[in-house]
Formats: C-alpha cells, structure tokens, sequence
C-alpha cells in the first residue's frame, strides 16, 4: 500500500497541518479525526487496514487530515465566540487548501467523499452541506450533528451556520438542496449499543427527507458500540457495497 505523510504551512490556521495519503487511484476519501486527535489517527486504530483490500485494488485513495478541536470546541479555557472564530478558519483550511491538495494529487474531477466517525462524522457532515460544490457526499458514522451539543451553551450565528441540524431545518435555497439531491452518498450510520446515539443519525436523516433529499440511515443493532472496532466494519461494508 502506497503510504505518503506530507503538509504544509496552513495561511487559514497559521500553523503547520500534516496530511496522511494512502493509495495511488480510486475516488478520494477525505477522512476527518475524532474528537481531539491526529492525521494519524484511523491508521493507528485499524482503521486504515480494515480498508487496505480497497486502497490497494484502486477504488480508493484515503487523505486524512489533522484536527484543530483542540483549539476549539475541545478548549475549556476558550471563550465560545474564539471557538466560533477558529472553527470557521479550519472550515477554511479544507476548503481552500485540502480540496485543491486532492485534487492536484488525484483528478480535477475525481469525486470527493468526506467521512468520519464520532465529531469526525460531524466534520464531515458539515463540510459536505455547506460545500456540496467541493464535496460529493458523505460516510458519517456514530455522529451528532448538532453543534450546540458541543459548545456548553454558547450559541451565535458562527454556531448556527456550522451546526447541520439547524441550518438544515431552516434552508430553503434551491442551489444547495439541488446539488444535495444530485449525490449518491449521503451515508449516516449508527450502532445502538454503549455510547451510541442512533437518534442524531435519525434526526439529520429525517430533516433530509423532509427536504426530498435522498439518504441512507443504516442503524445497527445493540451488540454495536460506539467503538473502533465497530467502525473498522462499517467503512469496509460500505466501500464494498455502496461504492
């Protein structure tokens, strides 16, 4: 398996951001770490095995990139308004740097799906309905999709502009919603057992569907927790299957 680690000086974050390339062909998988973790991380927990059969044939080629969650909504010790501010500017970063990056190193028109597990899912998730022109779709599993339940009560239009569950609700533009119902990916996956929230898939799938916006809701049964392990079958199943 091709292997490449690579990065560069981010102007949108101001600091050095890696990014961790498997793969030579294939649509591009852009991968978004958990929580406060690394380009490193899907590696390090399996992740990037369970899938290995399906970088090397070539049907896909997986970037994963670094968080900043840390400096962010992960931060105790940051006003929610500079939360706001950093997250928008690491929005930025995927948008202005990651996706021409995959592009320059795949294909000008190779399709582009963002996944992620846990707040990597709502990475994901979020990147994909506010850039559907960048993104094609999404593989999010075990996410919540609403940014409120991360920010400890602060909430500001920087908040609503980046929490799926909300804008979703409210958006009525026909430019948007047309490119969302042009992709065939829009995958939200959930196990039902320990630490899971089967109910955030459920709640984002039933917005989209009021919205004539075709999507998958795949929940899996309570022998499923919100572990790695579970997720090192979900991705594979789904590459197989859907892709």
């Amino acid at each position: 398996m091709q292997r490449e680690i690579t990065g560069w000086h981010s102007p949108s974050l101001n600091k050095d951001m890696e990014v961790a390339v498997y793969g030579d062909y294939g649509f591009a998988l852009l991968l978004i770490p958990t929580a406060a973790s690394d380009y490193l991380e899907y590696e390090q927990n399996g992740l990037i095995e369970s899938i290995r059969p399906f970088i090397d044939s070539g049907k896909v080629k997986v970037y994963c990139i670094n968080s900043i969650n840390s400096e962010s909504w992960l931060n105790p010790y940051m006003h929610g308004y500079d939360k706001a501010v950093r997250h928008q500017a690491y929005n930025d970063y995927v948008i202005k740097e990651v996706i021409p990056f995959i592009k320059d190193t795949s294909s000008p028109t190779n399709e582009i799906i963002a996944g992620g597990a846990s707040f990597g899912a709502f990475h994901a998730a979020n990147l994909f309905f506010r850039h559907p022109d960048f993104i094609n779709g999404i593989i999010a599993m075990s996410g919540c999709y609403d940014l409120s339940a991360y920010t400890d009560g602060y909430y500001d239009d920087n908040v609503y502009f980046n929490s799926p569950v909300h804008y979703l609700a409210q958006l009525k533009a026909e430019w948007h919603l047309s490119l969302y119902r042009q992709s065939r990916h829009i995958h939200f996956i959930s196990g039902s057992g320990a630490y899971e929230m089967p109910e955030c898939s459920r709640q984002i799938s039933a917005i989209l569907n009021s919205k004539n916006v075709h999507n998958e809701l795949d929940i899996w049964g309570t022998d499923m927790p919100h572990e790695w392990w579970v997720w090192n079958k979900m991705l594979p199943h789904y590459l197989e299957t859907r892709f």
